[in-house]
């Protein structure tokens, strides 16, 4: 296994633990009772998402789980290839968010991958959301400035 491939591995991993763990705290800590750390701006809360990230696409749970593993493969076999250190940190942060969100589809639902995830980060005018679709979000973040950097 190549360097880069464990890097990107090792984020992902780490995106996944704490991804559970929070949502986990969110559960126990915030249902019911959300915190407001700033006012009309940036608090905590609970919330079950059935669909995509941000709360896009309330019916498309299946729909997203499917695209979701789609997603977890080809992050795999792109990690096996080489390519610069700050696209192998995205792909790990996309394969971390994509995990992450998997598994609550996974034990959360009734069906095989139709569980909502729990979402329990609020900013203001952007949706309830959690670690993985943050890490989701910094991904194509981190691959849009890689490139720009190519230019």
């Amino acid at each position: 296994m190549s360097r880069l491939y464990l890097i990107g591995f090792g984020i992902a991993a780490g995106v996944v633990i704490l991804d559970l763990w929070t949502k986990r705290y969110a559960a126990l800590h915030f249902d019911g009772s959300p915190v407001e750390v700033i006012p009309g701006f940036f608090g905590f809360t609970y919330i079950e998402n059935p669909g995509g990230a941000f709360g896009l696409f309330q019916d498309g749970g299946t729909i997203i789980g499917i695209a979701a593993i789609v997603v977890t493969a080809v992050v795999l076999v792109a990690l096996a290839t080489p390519r610069a250190m700050l696209e192998t940190v995205a792909l790990g942060f996309v394969l971390g968010g994509a995990i992450g969100n998997l598994v609550d589809r996974f034990a959360r639902g009734d069906g095989l991958i139709d569980g909502p995830v729990i979402d329990w980060i609020e900013l203001w005018v952007i949706p309830t959301f959690n670690l993985a679709d943050a890490s989701v979000t910094l991904a194509v973040t981190l691959l849009l400035i890689q490139s720009w950097r190519k230019r």
